[in-house]
């Protein structure tokens, strides 16, 4: 197989692929697999090690729903990030409990 370049498309969120990225995909599909020193094919107990993983990844990662009363004014602050507000709460939230002055200071 002859060398190919290499090039790199930057994708931006919502933009849809081109027709001929779309053709360029589906033809990279057909072609096999070529396994190397670099990347070696995984074995059945590396796949399930590494689903193994993923799984305790997933349980630590897991969120838990929670109903939380909070005043309309912080409510109106919080919505006015942008789309993604919940999870903005939700790391503010990790933040200031981690931080020992602003918890003694909220009590």
């Amino acid at each position: 197989m002859a060398k190919e370049k290499i090039t790199r498309v930057y994708i931006k969120p919502g933009q849809k692929p081109t027709q001929e990225q779309i053709e360029r995909i589906k033809e990279a599909a057909k072609r096999p697999i070529t396994f190397d020193e670099d990347c070696p094919e995984l074995t059945l107990e590396q796949y399930a090690e590494m689903a193994q993983i993923a799984r305790e990844q997933r349980k630590k990662q897991a969120k838990q729903l929670v109903a939380l009363r909070i005043s309309a004014d912080t409510l109106l602050k919080a919505r006015a990030t942008g789309k993604g507000y919940t999870g903005f709460l939700s790391r503010l939230l990790d933040n200031a409990i981690n931080d020992p002055e602003l918890v003694k200071k909220s009590l």
